[in-house]
């Protein structure tokens, strides 16, 4: 009798503890934020939010206000849809709110790599020396020199032809910007002499588009992998392509490269001298290509899309390119040497910059993600306090709550090139509720997890369009071309992708 009964006590104590972890004691407490727990247990709502990200926390922002607590595969989120909080969220100390756990944790499911404590400081310090200020100038140089290595080798060659060549756009920007990064953040061929040069420059021409190919595998795998969904052939196929880029990028293979860049090999050094092992190194080096790479070309794919889409964006965008050009005292006709757009010119094109921005707006849909290690506090701009529960998580998706809304910016769904500027040229201010507003676009992220390159990536995109308005006309074949729909899945990992491509032609213009 006695043996039954503790089986029995055993039992129950089971089925309480699984219903407990499953989230079914779960209740709303004194000042929390409205509680959703959908229908599914530990589930709870992470079908809905992997489908369409965007269409879910709308759904939820309708139903409960600007801050809810909703359950996803065995976590509670509270989403934070009030502009006016961020600031209070992404400055928070992180003895209370921290995004490392929750980046290492996805690190480490995608790429393989076990973070270490020092990691985030590594990648932040060769950061600000590499990819800002003086650093920036350099890598921007390395940036413009492969770019010029992958597009006009043709022309330099005197191969160039007048006429139309037809390709699909994303497939092309990516491409391009990605393998033009790739060579300038981690080498180029080494070479003796200038006899051997060309052959060293096709060999990279050559290496990066294979990469490239490879890239765009894993990277279509990318979204199922970070939500550990994958189907076991899709698991065989990304393990087989991390291993491959783990050897592809590997520290031996790196330090046989002529021009790698600092950035690089002052991240892995810094790994070694705290005891990272080499293998370990090797899986990081995929990590920071991801990272470098993975969004500049698709935001490039919009931006041309949409400036192609836009005559009278494009006449004033390739107008300032032009001017800017001209007042370099550089012209662009057949035989002269390429045009070589540095760091200080691509300071002087506000209207690209806008337009850029712009399409950052439309496109780039980062989810801001912060675990809460105490019992705190947020209040919100109306004067409500909410009490956040700690072992929770808080997030941001500002795509929803303010690059979208109508009232900071009108007719958020439709491209305006210089949304971001006065008519005097000068930085434009927005606004909610009457009230001045710091964050109204973030593509970037903020706060401790905010884009360390950034600047970098901002002037990839940039130098790329400069290039591609300067050498080339440009349009679409379809010119009743609608916005290719984007790929829903990817909300929340930077900027979207279309599910389809758009093919248009280009020519030299001269």
């Amino acid at each position: 009798m006695a043996l039954w009964v503790t089986l029995l006590c055993s039992l129950v104590a089971s089925l309480l503890g699984g219903l407990y972890l499953l989230g079914a004691f779960r209740r709303r407490r004194a000042n929390e934020p409205p509680l959703d727990k959908g229908h599914i247990p530990w589930l709870g709502y992470a079908l809905d939010f992997r489908k369409d990200s965007s269409e879910f926390l709308k759904r939820m922002q309708r139903k409960h206000g600007d801050i809810f607590t909703v359950l996803l595969g065995g976590y509670y989120f509270t989403f934070v849809m009030d502009p006016f909080c961020f600031g209070a969220i992404v400055k928070e100390s992180r003895a209370k709110l921290d995004f490392k756990k929750f980046a290492s944790e996805l690190v480490r499911r995608v790429f393989g790599y076990q973070s270490v404590e020092a990691s985030h400081k590594i990648i932040q310090l060769s950061s600000t020396k590499h990819l800002m200020g003086d650093g920036l100038v350099v890598m921007t140089q390395a940036m413009m020199e492969n770019l010029q290595k992958l597009m006009l080798f043709k022309m330099n060659s005197g191969e160039r032809e007048r006429t139309w060549q037809e390709d699909s756009l994303f497939n092309y920007c990516y491409n391009i910007i990605f393998r033009a990064g790739y060579l300038a953040l981690y080498g180029s061929e080494p070479h003796q002499g200038a006899d051997n040069k060309e052959k060293a420059n096709e060999h990279d021409r050559v290496h990066s588009d294979e990469l490239f190919y490879e890239f765009r595998k894993y990277d279509r795998l990318f979204p199922r992998l970070a939500y550990a969904v994958l189907p076991p052939k899709d698991k065989i196929e990304a393990e087989r392509l991390k291993r491959l880029f783990w050897s592809m990028l590997s520290v031996k293979k790196s330090r046989q490269k002529d021009n790698i860049s600092g950035w690089v090999s002052d991240q892995e050094q810094s790994l070694a001298e705290n005891g990272v092992p080499e293998y370990m190194r090797d899986r990081f080096m995929f990590l920071l290509l991801w990272a470098s790479q993975g969004n500049t070309g698709p935001a490039a794919f919009w931006l041309l899309f949409y400036l192609m889409k836009h005559p009278e964006a494009m006449k004033a965008v390739k107008e300032e390119v032009d001017k800017v050009s001209r007042e370099s005292g550089q012209e662009v006709k057949p035989g002269r040497p390429p045009i070589n757009v540095t760091r200080d010119m691509l300071n002087q094109t506000p209207l690209l910059d806008s337009a850029l921005e712009e399409t950052l707006r439309l496109v780039a849909a980062p989810i801001l993600i912060r675990a809460v290690l105490q019992d705190m506090t947020l209040k919100t701009s109306d004067g409500t306090e909410y009490a956040l529960r700690k072992g929770d998580r808080v997030a941001l998706f500002p795509h929803a709550s303010v690059q979208m809304d109508p009232e900071i910016h009108p007719e958020p769904h439709r491209f305006k090139y210089d949304r971001f500027l006065n008519p005097d040229g000068t930085r434009k201010d927005f606004y909610k509720n009457g009230k001045k507003l710091k964050y109204f676009s973030m593509p970037w992220g903020a706060g401790i997890s905010i884009c360390p390159g950034r600047f970098f990536a901002t002037n990839e995109m940039k130098l790329f369009v400069f290039l591609m308005l300067t050498y080339y006309d440009l349009e679409l074949l379809d010119g009743e071309e609608e916005i290719p729909p984007i790929d829903s899945s990817r909300w929340g990992f930077g900027t979207m992708q279309p599910i389809r491509d758009v093919r248009f032609r280009y020519r030299p213009c001269f």
